[in-house]
């Protein structure tokens, strides 16, 4: 599917319980969402070879990208997802940037490989967010995050130098068998825990 249609049929008005199905999708060209209030789409196992810019793009309905495929840059920085995020098993060959991403719902990542960096610099995240199995390739940056849910990074695989400089944790912070290169992920890694840490 061309990358005009996919931006067309979801940027659409968003009603309560709406889902635009594109499951499985490849998209032809770089998918540009940027600065647009989009409705909620199921991008499960789709494909974006030529990568996807959703910066300050608003998700207003669920957005799932389980199992998707990304082969160029994507770019999520000061995106909003209103609902839940879920990005469970996705592959990003290029760099991911969530720099100031906001998450209302949860945010899954688990199983995910970032191969081309990350950076979730300044995110806020209101729900649980969750990193359990996910493996990041690069550099990892989480710089001033905050995550107000709990975080789950169990078996998750981290760079060595991972930043967590001034990152605040609110709730369970679970870092079970959890590795910045091949050293154990301390807790002492983050500035600001407040609940209850698992390691």
């Amino acid at each position: 599917m061309l990358a005009a249609e996919i931006r067309e049929r979801i940027m659409v008005p968003w009603g309560h319980g709406d889902c635009i199905d594109l499951a499985g999708v490849t998209c032809e060209g770089p998918l540009d969402l940027a600065g647009l209030d989009l409705t909620g789409v199921d991008f499960s196992r789709a494909s974006f070879p030529d990568g996807i810019d959703a910066s300050c793009a608003r998700f207003l309905g669920v957005s799932w990208f389980g199992a998707t495929q990304f082969g160029g840059e994507a770019r999520f920085e000061r995106t909003v997802f209103t609902n839940d995020a879920r990005f469970e098993r996705a592959c990003f060959a290029d760099a991911a940037n969530f720099g100031q991403a906001e998450f209302r719902g949860i945010a899954r990542f688990d199983g995910a490989r970032l191969s081309g960096g990350a950076r979730f610099d300044g995110i806020a995240c209101y729900g649980n967010f969750s990193l359990q199995g996910a493996e990041i390739l690069g550099r990892a940056s989480f710089r001033k995050a905050e995550w107000l849910g709990g975080l789950w990074c169990e078996d998750v695989r981290l760079p060595e130098g991972a930043d967590f400089t001034e990152t605040q944790v609110h709730g369970r912070l679970w870092l079970r068998r959890a590795l910045a290169g091949n050293t154990p992920l301390p807790d002492t890694a983050f500035a600001l825990s407040y609940g209850y840490t698992y390691n």
